[in-house]
């Protein structure tokens, strides 16, 4: 696996872009549209907390996260990111992905998983990408599988969520083996992009 650093990466009129300090307004913004703090099993910041968001994203070593751009309106829709990167492995997940409400449900995530995937098995050379969702985050569950990935089992008593309960943490993963496949699934998908993904 090569050295993991950041790159902005584009497709069908969504940009991954490095996060900075200066995107907190408009992460703000994004997470407004359906009050996405309000939901129990997602990671947008509360109004008030995207810096800290933003610091802690930036801060962490084992982390590269990006802000989600509609490249049409130059508007940032939402966050993700490559995580608990693991070179010796040559392991990275994908996960800390949320999106406005406007933007769900649409052409957008599978666009930037496919980006993130392309990139992490063709330039960086990964064996293996996972995934992770909490155990009642069923969207995010059905989401990943629609994918291609593969349900790897779940770790019970994982993590805390905002209100203070743990977790237990569902995951899942794609080894380098399966990607061709699904890179010709998520491609054609794609194609397809004028229907619902």
């Amino acid at each position: 696996m090569t050295p993991i650093d950041f790159v902005t990466l584009e497709l069908h009129g969504v940009r991954l872009e490095p996060m900075r300090a200066e995107h907190a307004s408009a992460l703000a913004t994004a997470a407004a549209d359906g009050e996405l703090w309000t939901l129990r099993v997602t990671s947008a910041p509360a109004p008030g907390d995207e810096a800290a968001y933003i610091a802690t994203a930036l801060n962490d070593r084992t982390r590269l996260p990006f802000t989600v751009r509609d490249i049409a309106s130059d508007t940032i829709i939402g966050t993700t990111s490559f995580h608990d990167i693991v070179p010796a492995l040559g392991r990275v997940e994908i996960g800390h992905t949320w999106y406005a409400k406007t933007w769900q449900r649409t052409h957008v995530n599978t666009t930037c998983k496919w980006l993130l995937l392309r990139h992490a098995f063709e330039v960086l050379g990964c064996d293996v990408v996972g995934f992770r969702a909490d155990n009642f985050n069923l969207v995010s569950q059905e989401a990943i599988a629609r994918l291609g990935a593969k349900r790897d089992g779940v770790i019970r008593h994982h993590a805390l969520r905002r209100d203070g309960t743990v977790r237990d943490t569902v995951m899942f993963s794609i080894v380098a083996g399966e990607w061709p496949e699904i890179d010709a699934h998520l491609t054609y998908k794609l194609a397809q992009r004028g229907k619902r993904c």
